[in-house]
């Protein structure tokens, strides 16, 4: 099995946050593969930018640890996983799902909205969990 550090990002701008949809039909946050000595927080900053087109997240908070396998076609062997998340704020209005790496919708969508939407039922743990610590952020800093 090939085991992967992933890093990414469940991204909140107001009560809303932002979901990808792949070439699957699938709706998932942005992430990617640890390369190089890259920090996890660099990784998942990266990835949002690159698949998102957001240009100032910020990250507020770790989320956790997910983990999942799947049988990649391809490499013809199964892959594990392994992502850390960071809870980020974005004030951009402007973004741009990337095509390039294979996302043909997206958006910021209100957390209810959102539930429904994702497709992994761990993926929707981690948001809701994640917008319970991005509120209680939002309301210390007031």
């Amino acid at each position: 099995m090939l085991m992967r550090c992933c890093a990414g990002g469940v991204v909140f701008k107001g009560d809303s946050v932002f979901l990808l949809k792949n070439e699957k039909d699938e709706w998932v946050l942005p992430k990617g593969v640890k390369r190089g000595n890259k920090t996890d927080a660099d990784v998942a900053l990266e990835r949002v930018r690159k698949e998102t087109g957001l240009k100032n997240p910020t990250i507020i908070s770790p989320a956790g640890d997910t983990c999942y396998e799947f049988y990649s076609v391809t490499r013809k062997m199964p892959v594990c996983n392994e992502i850390v998340w960071f809870v980020m704020t974005c004030e951009d209005d402007e973004y741009s799902v990337s095509r390039e790496e294979g996302f043909f919708d997206g958006g910021f969508y209100s957390i209810e909205e959102a539930l429904d939407r994702i497709t992994y039922s761990q993926d929707k743990s981690l948001v809701y969990l994640s917008y319970k610590r991005y509120k209680e952020m939002k309301e210390v800093a007031i």
